[in-house]
């Protein structure tokens, strides 16, 4: 490819992590290489629209009861193959003027309509590279039910937990109150299956406090996870780079400032700690980076990941708690601190998930299917 590369930022989102997206797309932009790169910012307002042109990066931030700055237009994104790109349009979704073209997306999305495999979908259709995983791995990663049966089926340690539908828990909350003290017992996490950054979720100490977090929980999501407190264990993270031949971070171990790393912990509050590199053995550390390896395969991840584990700090005993498709991508993420931590900037980090990007869409164009 000769000349800069148009890079579109796609951030914003219907999903709760909206906010997240944004900071998350800010450390993006200011880390392209203006020698190498053209931002196209694309937002996503939390109604769904697509705004292009002006600074939808502000744009979005300023939206709450607003206009579109003037600057800014509503856009509609074109799926097609052959030139893929978004359409300024009127409000009755009539195209305006030349569209803004890219030659790779990097989906900032975090959550629901972003980083679950719909977005993913749209620009599969479209024919256009784009940075992390695909379809499949990114449905599956979002899925907490469906992401730890795949772990299960990869041979490796997971919590015990139960799946509980809404609609179960709505039609028979006593029988949904008495599996959950049977199977799991206290104290227990309950959460949304669909959703990251610890929206939703809710630490349960007593049986009095269950039906409060099984509400909280089914505000989001129509499938709840309720699984067992790993009590006494450090929670560890790795980040995970690159395609089929992925590699690991040096692991980093969080220090929860409140009662569990919840979203205001993760993004607001400074009292929690991240120590790099996490306070394991070497032997330990080993595991914990190879089976973070074995996890993005298990889901069929590409580009990046993060791999959450619960280490017993005596024991050493390892379980897998969850993988992120999309984490937090701020300079202050655990993610870039890990990679930073390993030898890889955030600058060069954006960038290898540029070159993998294209690697990865280049490798199934090579191996696509032609009729006729």
């Amino acid at each position: 490819m000769s000349g800069k590369i148009r890079v579109a930022v796609l951030f914003g989102g219907r999903s709760d992590e909206h906010e997240v997206s944004l900071m998350s797309a800010a450390s993006i932009l200011d880390a392209l290489d203006p020698e190498r790169y053209i931002p196209v910012p694309i937002g996503i307002t939390k109604d769904g629209k697509w705004v292009a042109g002006g600074d939808p990066l502000t744009a979005l931030k300023e939206l709450a009861a607003r206009p579109l700055p003037p600057d800014t237009q509503p856009a509609g994104f074109l799926v097609d193959p052959t030139e893929p790109g978004l359409i300024p349009v009127d409000q009755r979704g009539s195209a305006l003027t030349e569209g803004f073209q890219f030659d790779v997306v990097f989906p900032v999305l975090h959550g629901p309509y972003g980083e679950d495999g719909t977005v993913q979908g749209l620009l599969e259709l479209a024919n256009v590279p784009y940075v992390g995983s695909g379809v499949a791995a990114s449905a599956a990663a979002m899925d907490k039910a469906i992401m730890k049966e795949l772990f299960r089926s990869a041979g490796l340690p997971i919590v015990d937990h139960i799946v509980v539908m809404r609609t179960d828990w709505r039609r028979d909350p006593e029988g949904v109150e008495r599996r959950v003290a049977e199977e799991i017992g206290f104290p227990c996490f309950v959460k949304p299956a669909n959703l990251g950054s610890s929206v939703g979720i809710s630490k349960v100490k007593e049986p009095g406090d269950l039906p409060a977090a099984l509400h909280l929980a089914a505000r989001y999501d129509r499938k709840l996870i309720v699984e067992k407190s790993a009590e006494g264990y450090a929670e560890i993270e790795c980040s995970v780079l690159g395609n089929d031949d992925p590699a690991a971070s040096i692991p980093g171990e969080i220090v929860p400032g409140a009662e569990f790393y919840d979203y205001q912990a993760k993004y607001f509050d400074d009292t929690s700690q991240l120590i790099i590199p996490a306070r394991l053995s070497e032997e330990a550390t080993k595991r914990v980076q190879a089976m973070s390896i074995a996890a993005f395969k298990a889901i069929d991840c590409a580009g990046l990941a993060r791999v959450d584990f619960f280490v017993h700090p005596e024991s050493e005993t390892i379980l897998v708690n969850e993988i992120n498709t999309m984490p937090g991508f701020t300079r202050i993420s655990m993610y870039p601190k890990l990679w930073a931590a390993s030898g890889l900037d955030y600058r060069s980090l954006v960038n290898r998930l540029i070159e993998l990007a294209f690697e990865r869409h280049q490798d199934k164009n090579s191996h696509a299917f032609h009729a006729g």
